[in-house]
């Protein structure tokens, strides 16, 4: 059984070696602890084992009506059990808690597997983000769904 929560500083080192096997231009450790410390519009999820293990992280920011999803992490291992799916049905109850109207997000214009997971959730293609991604210049896809 896997728990969501809300991400501590406790779990900066872990949710970082996440990113850092996920991503071919992760954030680095600094990034998760401003987030928790200084970012007054951030909100970070965690999902979490039955032993206690992070599996998998979701940040989100809260800005006026609009909540902007950062980042979506699920250990390789445990991909496909419908904990990234989970973590953004989190993510999605937390923005309507705070009243947000809307919600986005960018995904690699080749990344369908996560696209066809968030279209699962309601969310609708909005445009093209030209060399988006500096690893590689790929483009991103905007897509949004409102709340």
């Amino acid at each position: 059984m896997v728990q969501y929560r809300k991400m501590t500083l406790e779990d900066v080192p872990t949710v970082h070696a996440i990113e850092v096997a996920t991503f071919p231009t992760p954030w680095t450790l600094d990034s998760f602890y401003y987030e928790l410390n200084e970012n007054q519009f951030s909100h970070y999820l965690v999902a979490e084992n039955e032993a206690g293990e992070l599996v998998g992280f979701c940040g989100l920011w809260l800005v006026i009506d609009t909540a902007q999803i950062t980042n979506v992490a699920v250990v390789e291992s445990v991909r496909g059990q419908g904990i990234g799916e989970a973590l953004m049905r989190e993510a999605v109850r937390v923005a309507k808690e705070a009243n947000m109207d809307v919600m986005s997000l960018e995904v690699r214009v080749t990344n369908t597997v996560a696209q066809n997971l968030y279209r699962k959730l309601g969310f609708q293609d909005g445009g093209i983000r030209k060399g988006y991604y500096t690893d590689n210049q790929e483009n991103a896809l905007v897509m949004w769904v409102n709340l």
